[in-house]
């Protein structure tokens, strides 16, 4: 089992993309745009390169892929700049689920050299039609060689009539249905395309001459390149050497774009790191200000005018927002200190020799160590961004009591998680919630974790922390319950590979 932050405390999301068109160093950008995505997805990694043959006259897509993280996958600099030659290239880490972490046949991008040429696809997202679609082509005799469902579209592509590329995508995103953010190679584009929805996020940069797409502006910030905007909800964005020369790309669009979209508002909460722009909006911005309603909304005061209440947060993916939860403390006057009560190890990788199942608290410990100079004799307030089993923050609380707190207070910038996700993220199935288990009651889930108090933000303060215009709205399904898109409750959780 992987310790990183999105290990048994967090929801896990499916993967982080990348694509690059028009650079003599199109892999190596990849690589760099990847390492700044690693947070997406630390299970596998791959890359998938365009290269022009001219004594033969045509295309030839250059493949490595394999198990562990950027770093590790492409330690050998040849692979690169000898293996993964020409000026285009898409790339993806990914994030398994259960059962699937070792199916190296599941690692993207995918690759299919067909009649009508070769064709790579990364996905971010799940695909809530996948069963009815696998069924249906599996009738027609179409063989599959993983259990994802990005390979659907890699399928449908092929069965197109039309001889164009790029309209054979068009077909296969007209006939599935759910979340996708994608990056696709032709023998001659890049295309990038979002569901109509748009749940998953994914933006359109210039880096010089060339032109690059990620699931988020960080991904540019590494290489230097300047952000352009969002891949619209429903858009099918070419990038070809057109695009090249006139600076500007192309434009499709899916069959059934909706009037209005559904961004994944757990993007905002934990999934983005801060430094991005998702959706066209700064997240540490966001974050900020799901600290101060959150601080507003359920404050702790200290006991007496002596004494301090002590902040801190769960590192990394909380920082900013407890930032936010100690200014707007402090801007109704209580008396409040931020402190760095827990130390994170950045350096516990998926191969660290994992203790007994049933070690719980030795693998919280792998991760966290409390500061106890800071905590012992304290009113601590700890602020997360999310609670999912519930497994990691009792363990935590336990490590913070055994430091010597005098009270513990926790502190959620979301609201419960009651329901799974079906649009790529990868939640345990309801009945492990920590919400469900208790039926949502607080009291319930205060004694569980161990504090002298609970409070979650609630439904109608994330939404006001989150901008809103005219067209944009967010699912908050696994919030809410409320799903905008029909799912195939059938697709099980090996579907959920991307």
């Amino acid at each position: 089992m992987n310790l990183s932050s999105q290990s048994e405390g967090k929801p896990r999301c499916h993967c982080g993309i990348f694509g690059i068109y028009g650079h003599p160093e199109a892999a190596v950008m990849t690589y760099y745009g990847l390492h700044a995505l690693q947070h997406r997805g630390q299970e596998a990694t791959g890359i998938v390169s365009s290269e022009f043959l001219p004594d033969k006259q045509k295309y030839r897509f250059n493949v490595h892929r394999g198990i562990g993280l950027v770093t590790d996958v492409f330690r050998d600099e040849k692979i690169l700049k000898s293996t993964l030659r020409g000026n285009a290239a898409i790339g993806h880490n990914r994030y398994s689920t259960t059962g699937s972490a070792g199916n190296k046949a599941n690692i993207q991008p995918f690759t299919v050299n067909y009649r009508g040429g070769n064709l790579a696809v990364g996905h971010n997202g799940n695909l809530t039609n996948f069963r009815t679609l696998r069924e249906s082509l599996q009738y027609d005799g179409t063989i599959f060689q993983s259990t994802s469902d990005t390979e659907i579209i890699l399928h449908l592509a092929a069965k197109s009539r039309h001889t164009d590329q790029v309209l054979q995508v068009k077909d296969a995103l007209d006939m599935v249905e759910g979340a996708y953010s994608l990056v696709i190679l032709t023998d001659d584009a890049l295309i990038a395309a979002r569901d109509p929805h748009g749940f998953r996020p994914l933006a359109v940069g210039r880096l010089g001459d060339a032109f690059v797409v990620a699931s988020e502006t960080c991904a540019f910030d590494i290489l230097g390149a300047e952000y352009l905007r969002d891949v619209l909800p429903g858009e099918i964005l070419v990038i070809d050497e057109k695009a090249i020369e006139s600076g500007r790309t192309r434009s499709l669009w899916t069959a059934r774009k909706p009037s209005q979209a559904h961004h994944c508002i757990f993007e905002y909460v934990y999934f983005s790191r801060p430094d991005s722009k998702i959706f066209g909006e700064n997240v540490d911005k966001i974050r900020r200000k799901l600290g101060k309603l959150l601080a507003q909304q359920a404050p702790v005061r200290p006991d007496n005018d002596k004494e301090k209440v002590i902040v801190i947060s769960v590192p990394d993916s909380s920082n900013t927002a407890t930032l936010g939860f100690v200014t707007e403390s402090e801007e109704q006057g209580i008396d409040v200190r931020l402190e760095i009560g827990l130390i994170r190890s950045h350096y516990v990788g998926r191969t660290f020799i994992q203790p007994d199942q049933n070690s719980r608290e030795i693998k919280v410990k792998t991760k966290f160590n409390t500061v106890k100079g800071v905590l012992k004799d304290r009113k601590v307030v700890i602020v997360d961004d999310s609670i999912v089993r519930g497994t990691t923050s009792r363990q935590l609380v336990k490590l913070v009591r055994e430091a010597g707190a005098k009270e513990i207070h926790f502190r959620v910038t979301s609201p419960p998680i009651k329901n799974p996700c079906y649009y790529g993220m990868d939640f345990p199935s309801k009945e492990e919630l920590i919400a469900n288990r208790h039926n949502g009651d607080l009291e319930g889930i205060r004694q569980e974790l161990g504090v002298d108090s609970i409070a979650y933000l609630s439904l109608e303060n994330l939404l006001e922390a989150a901008p809103r215009d005219e067209g944009r709205h967010y699912c908050t399904a696994c919030f809410s319950g409320e799903y905008p898109v029909a799912v195939d409750r059938e697709t099980t959780k090996d579907a959920n590979d991307t």
